[in-house]
């Protein structure tokens, strides 16, 4: 899988970011006092395919980490990822709800 670009948190808009070639993938995100919501994640078509999605579940993972916050995967994509990868997600505390 390549990887598509830097992963950025855009705190401003509550989102992990990766732009390539114009295009933009996002994972959006709430912060609620110890917990990290991670609410949708968007990966154009063009992007698709290339292992994105994961890079910014990564992402927020490692925030997570080095924040001390619970993660919260409402986002179907997310949660199916974190199913999807036990030895990441055990790295952080998760609120399966």
């Amino acid at each position: 899988m390549a990887d598509a670009g830097q992963v950025t948190d855009n705190t401003a808009s509550s989102q992990f970011e990766i732009a390539d070639n114009g295009d933009l993938a996002e994972l959006i995100y709430r912060r609620r006092a110890d917990r990290l919501v991670l609410i949708h994640t968007e990966v154009p078509e063009a992007m698709g395919g290339r292992g994105v999605g994961g890079q910014l579940v990564r992402a927020a993972l490692r925030t997570a980490e080095a924040e001390g916050l619970t993660v919260v995967p409402l986002c179907p994509f997310a949660r199916d990822w974190l199913e999807r990868h036990p030895q990441e997600a055990a790295t952080v505390t998760i609120d399966w709800g």
